[in-house]
């Protein structure tokens, strides 16, 4: 149940700010954009003016590579107490092909009450959520203790360098807790699939397509290592079943190149190289290291029977499979603020990916709950919202939560 003061608290969000602020972020275009230079920067400095006008303190801005940027704020009560972050992303994938969007990328056009456009829901409305929540805290007169710390992070799309470079500089720390605000319907995710990403080179000889065998063709050895991996992603799946959050373990070639750039196919060549990258997906129980010793031997394996068969494999990312438990404080607090915001059970579930909160889980130990706006299926999607309602909602139960957490639930 909440308390007067509590309702006094939430009262005070300014839902129709939080609507115009997830519109402006959305029509900030902070795709990477290697093509034209474009990045985060503008977002970046579009949300460090808006601190500094809305909440008048400055915040602090660290380069991770030129022209992509972290910011972080910390709103110190003066009284000892926990360390409460909120983390969310600046960068958004590329909209693709403009033309099959019905609304446009980033328009932000407001239709049958939702927002759309690229990142509306992965997570400019998350960004805004953390804004707009910590703004009305600090605004509220409300009493709280601790420190409530906004990491608003680059580059989680790709590498994760910008919450690595977060955490290098200390600024994770002193941390207890951290609300991720990616889009999961407000459901509460208390676990996050583990990834390996793979960059495999299947090396040959070219040659004239009317006489392949003066050379040594990559794709036929490519096709091969394809099923093989495909047979171990059944034997993982057998090995390890379905977890109760996340689902499956998979195996997934997503891109295949032969030849690579900057050579061009050619119809009557066979290329003397092919590339594939690899998205490994792994669940409670997996170990990464048992993974890369099985995918070693089925290439030798191959290599045996084909003495013309030659690979390099190349670990681009390994993120580790992370969760908590339900009981844990900054979990527990979030619960019960769902349930008295919304007069239901909460939902629990796993984050089918991973996020900037498995790093500072991985490496720092920090609980990480993920529990924003947006429908967990959109991203990265064609014509991308979040539903305004839902929102709102997230806002109540994230300030709710932050209030509680930072004073000690007394439940």
């Amino acid at each position: 149940m909440l308390n007067s003061e509590e309702k006094h608290l939430i009262s005070l969000i300014d839902k129709s700010e939080l609507v115009e602020l997830t519109r402006s972020l959305v029509q900030i275009d902070s795709v990477i954009r290697p093509e034209t230079g474009n990045t985060e920067h503008k977002a970046v400095l579009f949300i460090a003016d808006w601190i500094r006008r809305e909440l008048g303190m400055e915040p602090e801005i660290d380069e991770v590579l030129p022209g992509r940027e972290n910011i972080i704020l910390t709103i110190d009560s003066g009284k000892e107490g926990p360390v409460l972050m909120l983390e969310g992303h600046t960068d958004v994938v590329s909209e693709g092909i403009r033309e099959r969007w019905k609304h446009a990328p980033f328009g932000a056009e407001i239709d049958n009450n939702k927002i759309y456009g690229r990142g509306s829901c992965d997570m400019k409305a998350g960004v805004a959520v953390n804004l707009i929540t910590a703004k009305t805290l600090l605004t509220s007169g409300v009493s709280f203790k601790g420190k409530l710390v906004l990491g608003i992070i680059c580059d989680e799309e790709d590498l994760m360098l910008g919450i690595q470079d977060f955490i290098k500089r200390g600024h994770a720390d002193d941390v207890d807790a951290c609300l991720v605000s990616e889009p999961e319907e407000n459901q509460l995710c208390i676990s996050m699939k583990g990834a390996l990403r793979i960059k495999l080179t299947v090396n040959g000889k070219m040659a004239h397509g009317a006489m392949p065998l003066t050379g040594i063709n990559p794709n036929t050895r490519l096709a091969k290592i394809i099923t093989a991996f495909e047979t171990y992603e059944t034997s993982l799946k057998e090995a390890f079943g379905e977890d109760e959050y996340l689902g499956w373990p998979s195996v997934t070639f997503t891109v295949i190149q032969s030849p690579p750039p900057p050579e061009p196919p050619q119809l009557n060549v066979m290329p003397g190289k092919a590339v594939a990258y690899i998205d490994i997906r792994t669940v409670p129980g997996q170990n990464h290291e048992k993974i890369k010793e099985d995918l070693a031997a089925i290439l030798e394996d191959l290599q045996k029977r084909d003495k013309d068969f030659d690979t390099d494999i190349e670990y681009l990312a390994d993120k580790p499979v992370v969760y908590m438990k339900k009981d844990e404080p900054i979990a527990a607090v979030s619960a019960r603020a769902y349930t008295d915001i919304t007069g239901k059970e909460p939902v629990y579930n796993g984050v089918p990916g991973a996020t900037d909160g498995t790093y500072l889980r991985a490496l720092k130990g920090i609980p990480c709950l993920v529990n924003g706006p947006g429908p967990r299926h959109i991203p990265h999607q064609t014509d991308e919202y979040v539903d305004i309602p839902e929102l709102e909602e997230s806002a109540e139960i994230y300030l709710l939560t932050m209030y509680r957490f930072l004073n000690g639930d007394k439940e």
